[in-house]
């Protein structure tokens, strides 16, 4: 008689087995190894960091000011450590995400109007990871917008099909793309040779030089802390490994901060690799008026040679295509967080997606539309950091994960330091032009 075969063990169950056996000291692997099933989360949404918003705000930073605004992302991104860090321990502490806490504890009509602006700001972040990747797919193919938009919403749901197979096989796509464009990145600071002195430099001294470098100050920042990321994050971490005894709660916590660490550091990396070649290639070489992505392709084959070109299109695309997929993800959660219904998948998915490719299908200018997405993502900024920092300083919600005092009295010092910069670039963009 023989013996039947047991099934395959998905790798979502062989992470989650692994994970508790650390958290109950079970197992005892070399460092590197106790840190892997922890990781994945993060890297999710650190995409949001090194999106094409990104891109247009870090080359026009590096192509006017040189150097000058190194130590704005190197700031930018130790906020956004802290602010993801929250998100994340939210989602592990209560099993709920943002979006099912804001539904769960404010007024029906407060909730009604938090989930329309998110929906707008969800379909907003699409429309730049979206015209991002369109830009790759025309400057690296040659390929129309609009036909490169269709491509990336099909690559879109092909990267997003894979949930069916666990949270485990996405983490790792998006953790390759990432991977990715932190490698053309590096190879790209290689054939820049920057002023490593310099970087250093304005890495931790701040400076401005006008009023227009505070501006773009504004914009990097704006461009970096993204409200559609702190919703996703805490929905990535609140069912993938499940534990409510104080012990494993506060290792599992430990284990997801590496985590951002990691994940935030490298997309810390890419931006400033982004800002240190557009220094080092325009702004030293007479080029600073270079200010959107297209002009920043042309100008490279001339000044670097067509390897330099190619490999700028190509992390464009990557960061187009990862960050398509997680911010159409972050509408899925924020849509079914807030309205608590079940809504067939694939409308989800296409409530986020059509209002992108109704815009690049009508031909707006890539650059303007860019600029116009982050400002309506700077509106919606504050109606997720301040509820964050409101929930994860609840005892009665986060229990023994609640915040430290110093943990709140600096959460929201950094909150209303984004949000006043957000305002003043509004208000530079909306009033003064």
């Amino acid at each position: 008689m023989e013996e039947e075969t047991p099934p395959p063990v998905s790798p979502d169950s062989r992470t989650v087995q692994t994970a508790l056996d650390i958290l109950d000291g079970q197992s005892r692997p070399n460092r590197l190894t106790r840190l892997m099933p922890f990781l994945g989360p993060a890297f999710i949404a650190s995409v949001a960091y090194v999106d094409p918003g990104n891109f247009a705000t870090n080359i026009q930073g590096g192509a006017q000011f040189g150097y000058l605004l190194v130590w704005v992302i190197v700031a930018s991104n130790l906020m956004a450590m802290l602010i993801q860090t929250l998100s994340a321990k939210l989602g592990i502490a209560t099993g709920m995400n943002l979006a099912e806490q804001c539904r769960a504890r404010f007024p029906r009509p407060v909730v009604v109007a938090m989930w329309l602006l998110m929906e707008i700001v969800a379909m907003a972040t699409d429309l730049a990871e979206f015209l991002g990747a369109a830009l790759g797919f025309q400057l690296l193919m040659g390929i129309p917008l609009f036909v490169g938009a269709l491509l990336t919403a099909l690559a879109t749901m092909l990267i997003l099909g894979m949930e069916r197979y666990g949270f485990r096989p996405l983490e790792a796509i998006i953790s390759s793309m990432v991977g990715m464009i932190a490698l053309c990145y590096l190879l790209e600071t290689i054939i820049v040779k920057p002023d490593w002195g310099l970087v250093a430099y304005h890495a931790v001294v701040p400076h401005f030089s006008g009023a227009e470098s505070v501006l773009l100050a504004s914009g990097i920042l704006g461009a970096t802390v993204m409200p559609h990321a702190i919703f996703l994050h805490s929905a990535l971490t609140q069912g993938r490994i499940v534990v409510r005894d104080q012990k494993r709660l506060q290792s599992l916590y430990r284990f997801e901060i590496a985590d951002v660490v990691i994940a935030m550091g490298m997309a810390s990396f890419v931006n400033i690799a982004m800002l240190v070649m557009a220094a080092a290639t325009f702004h030293t070489t007479g080029h600073s008026a270079v200010g959107t992505i297209e002009e920043a392709y042309r100008t490279l084959e001339p000044l670097l040679g067509s390897s330099a070109k190619w490999i700028f299109g190509l992390s464009l695309l990557l960061s187009g295509l990862s960050s398509s997929t997680v911010g159409t993800s972050a509408g899925q959660v924020i849509m079914q967080g807030f309205m608590q219904r079940h809504i067939p998948i694939w409308l989800r998915r296409l409530v986020t997606m059509a209002p992108s490719l109704i815009v690049i299908g009508m031909g707006l200018d890539p650059t303007r539309t860019l600029v116009v997405s982050q400002v309506v993502l700077s509106f919606g900024l504050p109606f997720a950091i301040i509820p964050l920092v409101m929930f994860t300083r609840s005892p009665d919600i986060m229990g023994d994960l609640v915040n430290k005092r110093i943990t709140t009295a600096v959460a929201a010092m950094i909150a209303g330091t984004i949000l006043a910069l957000n305002a003043y670039l509004l208000y530079k963009t909306l009033v003064t032009g």
